[in-house]
């Protein structure tokens, strides 16, 4: 396959993919109109699970003691970044602010390495870091300021998010992608199942349509997201592959805007504008790169 056509194809492929976890969202938000939360999470993790389960079985096998333990203990973490962000869907009352939101993670990944690790962020985040607070201050000026129940469910997921990234990526470096996503979407269902028969009441009865939307959820959002996702991966850089990511939550807003008729006020779009700024800002050498090869393809 000629260069410019393995390009095009992966930055296609990503696209999809951003497509397909916005519209997560939705699938998400619609199926909370019938299930509890922590219920439709594990039923939802748990099913992509076993998909994955089915397709990496060999290697899944083939994986020694010690290497199944990491991914559990990831999957855990997994588990809490995901409960928090499905319990501030559950609460959200504007899902586009809420995939703003969750994305500071990104932004956290650099701060939460050099905690933990040790690592020294590169000056982008510390210029990037001030903007998305600002961000998150204006979409948290509401009668004042005031965070919602929504909006704080989803900060705790995005500090969760970037502890999990940070974890994940050193695990990730000795695991094939299918098995070790397939562990941690089979504990996240458990504990999420675990979780939820305790502090939720189950429904004695499901409507056809939020089965719909939990199935969609599962297979399309989550199952053939990822699948997509690590073929397109491996056409393109990872650097690449990260600045392209970027754009879901715009597509989350707008396709939010289209589903449930979301309209943004001007302190909503503003710190919404921030947190985006914060995001190309944290990654501006990958976008600087980014922007340099596509001129060089072009000349």
């Amino acid at each position: 396959m000629p260069t410019m056509d393995r390009h095009v194809k992966a930055d296609v492929l990503l696209l999809v993919v951003t497509l397909l976890a916005a519209a997560g969202w939705v699938f998400s938000k619609e199926a909370l109109l019938g299930m509890p939360p922590l219920l439709f999470l594990g039923l939802r993790f748990l099913l992509a699970g076993v998909v994955l389960v089915a397709f990496g079985w060999a290697a899944l096998r083939a994986l020694p003691r010690r290497t199944l333990l990491e991914a559990f203990a990831v999957g855990v973490l997994f588990s809490g970044a995901m409960m928090c962000w499905i319990m501030g869907l559950f609460f959200a009352t504007h899902v586009g602010e809420g995939a703003f939101i969750t994305s500071l993670g990104i932004v956290l990944v650099p701060v939460i390495a050099r905690w933990v690790y040790g690592d020294t962020p590169p000056t982008s985040t510390w210029v990037a870091l001030p903007v998305a607070v600002a961000g998150f201050g204006l979409l948290s000026l509401n009668q004042g300021f005031r965070i919602e129940l929504g909006q704080a469910f989803f900060l705790a997921a995005a500090v969760m998010f970037a502890f999990l990234f940070n974890i994940n990526s050193r695990v990730a470096a000795r695991v094939p992608a299918v098995p070790l996503t397939a562990i941690q979407l089979l504990v996240v269902g458990v504990v999420a199942l675990l979780v939820s028969a305790f502090v939720e009441t189950w429904p004695a009865e499901v409507p056809l349509a939020v089965v719909g939307w939990l199935l969609a959820s599962a297979l399309l959002a989550t199952t053939l997201r990822f699948f997509i996702q690590v073929y397109a991966q491996g056409l393109t850089t990872p650097s690449h592959a990260a600045v392209i990511m970027m754009l879901e939550p715009i597509w989350t807003a707008l396709l939010a805007a289209v589903w449930f008729s979301e309209v943004m006020s001007w302190a909503q779009f503003g710190g919404c504008l921030l947190i985006f700024l914060a995001l190309v800002i944290n990654r501006w050498s990958w976008v600087r790169k980014l922007i340099k090869s596509r001129l060089l393809r072009r000349a």
